[in-house]
């Protein structure tokens, strides 16, 4: 019989068999457990599409935050994100094991058991960062039974995601006080700037603020934060992370932390991104937080000597790409008084003259003009529509470059008409720049003086396309917006408006005056609405298109505010502001389709020296494509037409020869004709250069002689005028124009004073003293001038 020895020696592998057997069912049922428990209790992970939102600029700084539904602040943030110092401290000072651990410290759980033992509490918890992350997920009591669901979890954690994954929860919820939560909100509301700069002191300071947030805030407890971080510092040298002289410099730096105050800048682009997308955690603007915090400021500084209820709105674009650097909605946001929650870059409101430079360049594209076409500035009539100027001063013939510049409301409304309101109208729609009309209102005249609707961004994007070759586009906001380019105006075009804007001497300065060519070239335009409701200038270099809008969100009027004196000092304060190379000083040369050109008026075509006669004021026009148009042709059947006429004179006397009427030597001459309207303006030198000779007697009407002319009656031309002896009260003379008919338009020095009918009479006072002109202008084509003289 065998021994019991050998017994237990031919048993022993049955045995072990058996415990490896056991042991293996019995994991298997823990994983079983551990897998049906997981599935009972699945982890409470914050779901990602949920939660704060944070709008950045793209330097990563905040430009506003969105609280949750909870009113909590946290920012999304990753290990990349955060100073490689914070993350040292937080594993030295919290967890050296992170990285090694699954999940629990065995060492600390028995460290901290055995205290609690001893003293019957609990002494220290012995937690991992896993633990927290776990506790934070799914708060709970200081209890044995709580510090066992913490485990439980925290391993729950370790067999779901990774370290990293782990770790970026903590650094993304951990309390920091009030509603704060994550290192980079706690960091941005009490040091001021991002979690990526910390220092070594302010990465020990937030490492140790979770421990006990509402006791250590460094807002409210600055001495007992201080010590606390100090503990971190030291225990960051004791390990040796880091040296002596690194913590021996951080322990002086003193704990300095601002109240806590959301960040609030470019808080309506913020809100209105958050609406567009409302479930995306962080949205990254093409914002420069530093340009957008100086021109904050500005704006407020600069509506302080407005009326009250004035609000501003600013955009500043980068050419390059159309992305948007400054985004100002309103004057100051929340502030009641001025409406600062409307956001008026993206408000319809009346553009006033800003529409004129792509109505000029459409007329350049087309062929109808050059820079230097003669336009007429005179009252007009157009059906019903009789626009007039700002100031209500008429200027006679001016070139279109002049009339651009200074503003002009009937050449303006006069090349509409001739290119057609509603091609206009869906030629800048095609381009992005959406017009707004009311409601069952088909596109009119009034559209190019501001009759309309338009957005700050639309026009700001249209501006851009004179310093991009004509191609402007859909002003973007964030970095993942598609570029949409579209052209608004041929490369030549938008070259030559960009010139004639560009000559335009800024308010207040005279050419070369006290400029040393330091400041940048820009093409800007002013406009102003109806009613002094919106005041606009629109500038831009080569670099950037900069847009200024000033007025009262609620549409009520600002009575002497407009676009010149308004807006247009804000916008160069703020162009002369931004970063600039030599192409903002230095112009470019034209384009292959542009060329200059000597040109001749009244006719507006090209110096012909054989035919120098009929030049009668020359000047140097930029041309396209070669192609010289000659001035427009007149509207109004009733007038003589502006051009060559070909006439032929008696030899001996000078007289005009109609048909069928000869004389015994005939010759040819060719007479150069201005715009009818025009000829109240000419000089005695000019009206006698294009005036037609006399017709004979001898001959029968030839049609060309137009309306008769009026004569004023009430005071001789060349007349001098003083007021009564002993009187301080201004000359008045009673007026009235002979051989009317119709309606007559008064001009005193080419400001529309008045009209009337027929002969009826009208009295002016003259306030004014010096040289003065009296001009009367009937519907009918005829006119008359005389210049008096009033003394003091």
């Amino acid at each position: 019989m065998p021994s019991a020895k050998q017994t237990n020696d031919l048993l022993r592998p049955a045995r072990r068999w058996i415990w490896l057997k056991r042991s293996a069912l019995t994991l298997l049922m823990l994983l079983l457990i551990a897998l049906i428990l997981d599935r009972l209790f699945p982890l409470p992970l914050p779901d990602p599409d949920r939660g704060s939102t944070v709008v950045v600029a793209r330097d990563g700084s905040p430009l506003r935050a969105f609280a949750d539904t909870e009113g909590i602040w946290r920012y999304p943030v990753s290990m990349e994100d955060v100073s490689p110092l914070y993350l040292e401290a937080l594993i030295g000072y919290e967890d050296r094991w992170f990285w090694r651990h699954p999940g629990i410290n065995p060492v600390a759980a028995l460290r901290a058991l055995g205290q609690m033992i001893v003293n019957r509490r609990i002494v220290s918890g012995g937690s991992t960062l896993t633990m927290q992350v776990a506790r934070i997920l799914e708060p709970h009591s200081r209890s044995f039974a709580g510090k066992l669901r913490q485990s439980l979890r925290a391993l729950q954690l370790e067999a779901h995601l990774s370290k990293r994954e782990i770790l970026e929860l903590y650094l993304e919820n951990a309390p920091f006080g009030g509603t704060l939560q994550g290192v980079e909100a706690a960091s941005w509301a009490y040091l001021g700037h991002s979690s990526r700069r910390l220092s070594h002191a302010e990465a020990a300071l937030l490492v140790v603020l979770p421990q006990a947030p509402s006791r250590l805030r460094p807002d409210r407890e600055a001495a007992a934060a201080r010590d606390a971080r100090d503990k971190v510092l030291d225990r960051m040298a004791t390990l040796g992370v880091w040296s002596s002289a690194e913590v021996h410099d951080a322990r002086v730096e003193s704990v300095v932390a601002r109240t806590l105050q959301p960040p609030l800048s470019a808080a309506l682009l913020a809100r209105r991104l958050h609406q567009a997308h409302p479930r995306e955690r962080r949205i990254e603007t093409s914002i420069d937080i530093e340009l957008q915090r100086s021109v904050e400021a500005r704006v407020r500084d600069y509506l302080v000597r407005l009326p009250e209820r004035t609000s501003a709105a600013l955009l500043v674009v980068d050419n390059r790409d159309l992305s948007t650097l400054a985004y100002v909605g309103s004057a100051t946001f929340g502030d009641e008084a001025r409406l600062g929650h409307v956001d008026m870059v993206r408000a319809w409101r009346s553009p006033g003259s800003t529409l004129k430079p792509f109505l000029y360049g459409l007329a350049l594209d087309d062929g109808l003009i050059h820079s230097e076409s003669l336009l007429v500035d005179a009252p007009q009539s157009f059906g019903s529509y009789r626009p007039g100027n700002f100031d209500m001063a008429f200027n006679g013939p001016v070139g279109a470059a002049e009339a651009l510049r200074l503003s002009l409301n009937v050449p303006a409304v006069d090349l509409l008409d001739r290119v057609g309101a509603t091609r206009f109208t869906a030629r800048l729609a095609n381009t992005g720049l959406h017009l707004r009309l009311p409601h069952g209102v088909a596109p009119n005249l009034s559209i190019i003086l501001g009759g309309v609707g338009a957005r700050m961004e639309d026009l700001a994007g249209a501006y851009a396309a004179l310093n991009r070759k004509g191609v402007g586009g859909i002003v973007r906001y964030t970095a993942d917006e598609p570029l949409i380019e579209r052209r608004v105006l041929s490369e030549g075009a938008a070259w030559i408006v960009r010139e004639i804007l560009e000559a335009n001497p800024r308010p207040g300065y005279r050419p070369g005056t006290f400029d040393t060519g330091s400041r940048p070239r820009v093409a800007w335009k002013t406009g102003t609405s109806y009613g002094f409701r919106d005041a606009w200038a629109i500038g831009g270099t080569r670099e950037y298109t900069v847009a200024v809008w000033i007025g009262r969100p609620d549409g009520t009027p600002l009575p002497g505010q407009y676009g010149a004196v308004t807006a247009l000092p804000l916008m160069f304060q703020v162009v002369d502001s931004l970063p600039r190379t030599s192409l903002s000083r230095v112009p470019d040369a034209p384009p292959a389709s542009v060329s200059e050109v000597e040109i001749c008026w009244p006719l507006g075509l090209a110096y012909d020296a054989a035919n120098a006669d009929l030049c009668q004021q020359k000047h140097e026009a930029w041309v396209l494509d070669g192609v010289v148009p000659p001035t427009l042709p007149e509207r109004d059947a009733r007038s003589w037409s502006a051009g060559l006429l070909h006439v032929l004179v008696d030899a001996a006397t000078g007289l005009r020869l109609g048909p069928g009427c000869s004389a015994e030597a005939t010759r040819e001459l060719d007479i150069a004709r201005w715009p009818s309207l025009a000829y109240p303006w000419l000089s005695r030198d000019l009206h006698r250069r294009s005036s037609l000779p006399a017709l004979s007697p001898r001959c029968a009407s030839d049609g060309l002689a137009g309306s008769a002319q009026l004569r004023i009656d009430g005071i001789a031309d060349r007349a001098t005028v003083a007021r009564a002896p002993n009187s301080d009260k201004p000359a008045v003379v009673r007026l009235r124009a002979l051989g009317a008919s119709g309606e007559v338009m008064w001009l005193v020095n080419g400001r529309l004073e008045t009209t009337t009918t027929g002969t009826q009479s009208f009295e002016h006072s003259f306030a004014e003293t010096g040289d003065q002109s009296i001009t009367a202008m009937s519907d009918e084509g005829s006119w008359a001038r005389i210049d008096v003289h009033v003394l003091r």
